[in-house]
């Protein structure tokens, strides 16, 4: 209450001053603004190409020879396998049975060669590659009043 009284008494004696608001103007003329902006981006990329033999290649090839059996292929031999109750069935070369081959006229030249391949990865070709950009931006911005 007595803080109320003093502050009604100084009302009272002192008096007050009216405020008035003057309007800001900015008070230049013209200005310039730049920006300078740089961006660094860096992508590495592995590519990993991988290429199979999904089954057995078997060739021969020759002159002057012949087959000993008549065949030119080896015997293949099946395989099944069952796993809780699900079966899978493949077939692959009997590489202890192949065809054997001799020479027709000894006398003469003669040639032979013979290859089997078996299934699997045949090459592997890894690539990477680091490619990087930059970007860089200058902006400049004029204004005047």
């Amino acid at each position: 209450m007595r803080r109320y009284l003093l502050t009604l008494i100084a009302l009272t004696f002192f008096p007050t001053q009216e405020i008035l608001a003057v309007p800001v103007v900015p008070n230049f003329q013209s200005g310039s603004m730049t920006s300078h902006t740089e961006t660094s981006t860096t992508v590495t990329e592995i590519i990993n190409s991988i290429d199979y033999r999904t089954g057995w290649e078997y060739s021969a090839t020759g002159t002057n020879v012949k087959s000993d059996s008549g065949n030119l292929l080896p015997p293949t031999i099946t395989t099944t396998t069952t796993v809780d109750g699900a079966s899978s069935q493949w077939s692959s070369l009997d590489i202890d049975n192949m065809p054997t081959f001799s020479v027709v006229s000894p006398e003469q030249s003669w040639q032979f060669t013979h290859t089997i391949q078996q299934p699997g990865m045949v090459n592997q070709t890894i690539i990477e590659r680091t490619t990087e950009a930059t970007s860089i931006t200058d902006t400049i911005s004029t204004f005047s009043q």
